[in-house]
């Protein structure tokens, strides 16, 4: 569909929504962002993936990005609480050994690989630049960290300071005090961090078809009656 089937597709679907929802979703929309995003390589535990997907929902990040190597990427709905609606969720899961793949695709999209790790010096996270361009902040395991193709493929290597004795936070409060912080930063900045025209506008759509008790096939019936394919 191109931009005005889309726009009459929406304005179809707000006959049948409450005006509460609508407000709702053009409000979560505007704040969405892909400047930064999240990458998990190999998490086994569900609550800790639930509860990473759950942060980006609250912080705006729409896109989590899943390494499933030797472990399969579950949900746990007493988790999620439902944000896996909202979150657009890319899984890596071709081959046996994923890493670099998604890796190399990040970068074909312009992101630069951010590690995230206690065990370098290279940057505080307060002092992470976010004006260099697009991030994708990589987090591994509890058990083991990110994997050695991450660390050698890495642009930057990130590390949130701790003031006690225990050597790393787990997994899900790591990513949530990451994204706590670059989510104010960017909504501070200057930076050009909210989605394209053309993305707000797939986003809504998506969001409207999720919303409405039977959206599928009141889209599907909409596009018959207007001859889209």
């Amino acid at each position: 569909m191109n931009s005005k089937q889309k726009e009459d597709l929406i304005h179809f679907l707000e006959t049948v929504m409450v005006e509460d929802r609508i407000k709702l979703i053009d409000k979560n929309v505007n704040e969405r962002t892909r400047y930064i995003t999240v990458v998990l390589e190999n998490i086994f535990q569900p609550q800790n993936a639930s509860a990473v997907m759950r942060s980006c929902d609250c912080f705006g990040i729409q896109d989590l990005h899943v390494i499933e190597n030797s472990n399969n990427y579950e949900l746990n709905p007493e988790v999620v609480m439902g944000s896996s609606k909202w979150v657009d969720l890319k899984r890596y899961n071709s081959k046996e050994e994923n890493t670099l793949d998604t890796i190399k695709s990040l970068k074909n999209k312009g992101y630069r690989i951010i590690a995230t790790t206690p065990h370098t010096n290279d940057i505080l996270l307060p002092d992470f630049d976010l004006t260099k361009g697009k991030s994708a902040f990589f987090f591994g395991t509890e058990l083991t960290g990110l994997s050695d193709v991450v660390m050698d493929n890495a642009d930057e290597f990130v590390k949130i300071p701790m003031y006690g004795f225990t050597e790393s936070f787990n997994i899900s409060v790591s990513a949530s005090l990451v994204l706590n912080h670059l989510s104010s930063s960017l909504r501070r900045s200057n930076i050009n961090w909210k989605l394209s025209d053309e993305e707000k506008l797939d986003l809504k759509l998506e969001w409207y078809k999720k919303s409405v008790k039977s959206g599928v096939k009141m889209i599907n019936r909409f596009k018959k009656t207007q001859g889209i394919q």
